[in-house]
């Protein structure tokens, strides 16, 4: 028996902090959860606790990126560790490797799919072996594109007895910022990449979190294009590149149920006519989250600003038949903080309260737990997927 079900990893942060309130609010009536909050500093972690209005008897844990030994004991204390400290290629390796000897589990919100695929080499193995459930990004990448795929699949199988052989996912709409962690993540692994020119290859394929798998070729995402079927414009969707691999590890490690050639492509939606097309221009050309403006980590925004925020991605599947299907997935918070604090504390309690006869490894949401966290989102989250 473990001494605590869930510890946060980065409580003082900003998401980690936006976690911890979350955990405390949500659950304040359940006596059974037993949640701890950790960080470097023991003072800091004080200090929050009392700013989000926890309960003073939270208990902390001190651990530190840079000393492995705390990792491992704070590992050794939790069923699951929810860790909001990246950039993960920089700071996360020590946790997994912690977790995956400990057997413990463990959810991200990594983006950083080269990083992520030297994980699944390195430590996959361990994971199996000791039992943790290693689980990759769990907020606004990927969840709502990963389960909303996984959703539609659903829906088909019941209604026309086949899967869908192609999904286009589309964000119809959304409001907010990304998170200082995305934008200082997109950094860390593009100054990766120009170190290392092999890892170009991975960023480019759409199955590089699917190791010996080589699907179909895949729809281009990477121009302004004219959507004749929807009569919309199309711009390149910045989050694509991680949550089009997320989807094809999903299908990959469900043994292939959406196909093995499989074809899915994300992308944003502007608008019609010249408006949506000088958007869809104006939104392919923004370098913003590279810049020196992009927010840092550690920065967001205001809690009305997270509360105003919201998203709508609609998902249109066809089977090999020609049936086609429309769902979607919406949340009702600012996708980078309020939604994402949200999905990672649900996926983190899915996993240990619900998704508990899984075997060990590395996954997707998608993979390990998609019907029981589908539940939590639309219960607790504010989620909700459905058939149009």
């Amino acid at each position: 028996m473990k001494e605590f079900d869930i510890i946060v990893y980065g409580a003082t942060g900003y998401t980690g902090r936006l976690v911890a309130e979350y955990l405390g609010r949500e659950y304040a009536g359940d006596k059974k959860l037993k949640w701890a909050m950790a960080g470097r500093s023991e003072e800091k972690l004080k200090a929050v606790r009392e700013e989000i209005g926890a309960p003073s008897s939270t208990p902390l844990v001190v651990a530190d990126a840079s000393d492995p030994a705390s990792l491992k004991a704070m590992a050794e204390k939790a069923n699951c560790i929810i860790t909001t400290v990246g950039p993960y290629q920089l700071y996360g390796e020590p946790l997994v490797a912690a977790c995956a000897a400990a057997g413990t589990d463990y959810v991200d919100l990594c983006g950083e799919p080269t990083w992520m695929r030297r994980m699944i080499d390195k430590y996959e193995a361990a994971a199996k072996k000791s039992g943790a459930r290693i689980v990759f990004s769990c907020g606004f990448d990927s969840i709502p594109f990963d389960l909303g795929v996984w959703f539609a699949q659903q829906e088909a199988k019941k209604s026309f007895g086949a899967p869908l052989e192609e999904i286009k996912g589309r964000v119809r709409a959304m409001k907010g910022r990304f998170s200082g962690g995305t934008a200082a993540s997109l950094k860390a692994t593009m100054a990766a990449a120009f170190k290392d020119p092999s890892l170009v290859e991975l960023l480019k394929s759409p199955f590089a979190l699917t190791p010996g798998h080589e699907g179909a070729k895949q729809p281009p995402m990477s121009k302004p294009t004219f959507d004749e079927t929807e009569g919309v414009w199309l711009a390149p969707f910045v989050m694509a590149p991680i949550n089009t691999k997320n989807v094809h590890r999903t299908n990959s490690l469900n043994d292939y149920a959406y196909g093995e050639n499989f074809r899915y492509s994300e992308m944003m939606i502007t608008g019609a006519g010249e408006a949506g097309e000088k958007a869809a221009m104006a939104v392919a050309s923004d370098n913003s989250l590279m810049g020196e403006d992009a927010p840092k980590p550690g920065e967001g925004p205001t809690k009305e600003e997270r509360e105003t925020g919201f998203y709508d991605i609609l998902f249109i599947g066809k089977t090999a038949g020609g049936e086609m299907l429309r769902a979607h997935c919406k949340g009702d918070k600012d996708p980078g903080y309020g939604s994402t604090s949200k999905m990672i504390s649900e996926a983190a309690i899915c996993l240990v309260r619900d998704a508990t006869d899984t075997g060990g490894g590395i996954f997707t949401p998608g993979a390990v737990m998609a019907a029981p966290l589908i539940a939590r989102l639309e219960n607790h989250a504010g989620l909700s997927f459905a058939r149009e």
